[in-house]
């Protein structure tokens, strides 16, 4: 596990920060001691994670669009980050579908402008581009597990953006850093749930919403199988490569961050899960809209995660369905104490035998 101390006094940009998220990366970055920039538009949703948590009060936080290169570049120019991780993205699938020019400009150019920006600031030492278990060729193969090798074009808008941004990412590397100045990877994630999350199109806050208003949970696909995995797990993939690169560019890299087979289970099965976990009488009901097409099975191999870093997957998916329930009794009870509460998760997380 991951060493925090590495982080602290380190000058670190999160852009995104204002997303779920972001929210949790930051809140264990300032723990760390980071010296802490955030840029990124303002929080997506009301109620949000980034204010609930209290994380801005203890940052630097820079509400800008991360197409707007002239604003970005100049965050870079004042602060002069050492370590850059790059979360900013539009991350919605039906929305990708809805404005896919505006899901490309962020995804894409934003990208390039990150990067732009990582190539003219002689402070960065470790940059980590994250993107998502999407960016694959998916033939909706039964139970065929995708490898870091396996070719990039995702579907809808926002997957095939981020495959994009992944090619925008190898051709920097290639083209600027090989002077072995600044260290470049990225981290492919699966679907990634916890406390906090209040995004539309996404199951957990989906059945969250539908509990705070008594009503049964609509799911859309319930048969669609998902690496659904903990919020904490890929943010401290993130760090360790952010601090191994920084260390030895041998780490650098292109990583599926995802769980174990165990884990990927189809949507309707983590519904019945957090129902069970709950009580109090929670339900679903299988109620497709007639939406865009969405692949039904998407599954990461991650063994070249386990093999460079030693990883392994903390938090089984049981665990992290109460981890979310035990999140959202908290919020629903006294909001003031989320903060308290992310505390202890993240301690729970790095202290579990």
């Amino acid at each position: 596990m991951i060493d925090l101390s590495f982080y602290n006094g380190k000058r670190v940009l999160v852009t995104g920060h204002t997303g779920f998220k972001g929210a949790w990366l930051c809140k264990i970055l300032i723990n760390a001691g980071a010296d802490v920039y955030g840029y990124a538009l303002d929080p997506p949703t009301t109620p949000n994670l980034f204010e609930i948590s209290g994380v801005g009060g203890n940052m630097t936080s820079v509400i800008g669009d991360i197409r707007d290169y002239d604003k970005l570049k100049k965050v870079f120019d004042k602060f002069k980050p050492e370590i850059v991780l790059h979360l900013a993205a539009q991350p919605i699938v039906r929305v990708s579908y809805r404005e896919p020019r505006y899901t490309y400009e962020t995804n894409v150019m934003g990208t390039v402008n990150m990067l732009e920006c990582v190539r003219l600031c002689d402070s960065v030492k470790s940059f980590l581009n994250v993107t998502t278990d999407k960016v694959y060729l998916n033939d909706d193969i039964p139970d065929h597990p995708f490898k870091e090798d396996e070719p990039l074009d995702g579907y809808d808008p926002y997957s095939n953006s981020k495959s994009c941004s992944e090619l925008v990412t190898h051709s920097y590397k290639k083209s600027f850093f090989t002077d072995g100045r600044c260290a470049v990877s990225t981290a492919r994630a699966g679907n990634v749930i916890g406390g906090g999350d209040f995004a539309e199109d996404r199951i957990i806050p989906d059945c969250i919403r539908a509990i705070e208003k008594g009503e049964k949970i609509i799911v859309r696909n319930p048969y669609s199988t998902r690496p659904y995995q903990h919020v904490l797990e890929p943010l401290f993939v993130y760090l360790d490569i952010a601090e191994k690169q920084w260390n030895d560019r041998k780490y650098e890299g292109y990583y599926n961050v995802g769980p174990d087979d165990c884990d990927c289970i189809n949507t309707g099965d983590l519904v019945t899960k957090f129902c069970n976990v709950w009580g109090d009488g929670a339900s679903w009901i299988n109620k497709h809209d007639g939406g865009p097409h969405e692949a039904s099975f998407l599954k990461l191999d991650n063994s070249k995660l386990k093999n460079v870093f030693g990883w392994k997957p903390r938090w089984h998916i049981d665990e992290t369905i109460q981890k979310i329930a035990d999140w959202t009794h908290v919020y629903f009870k006294s909001p003031a104490d989320i903060p308290k509460e992310m505390d202890k998760e993240i301690w729970s997380f790095l202290n579990l035998k």
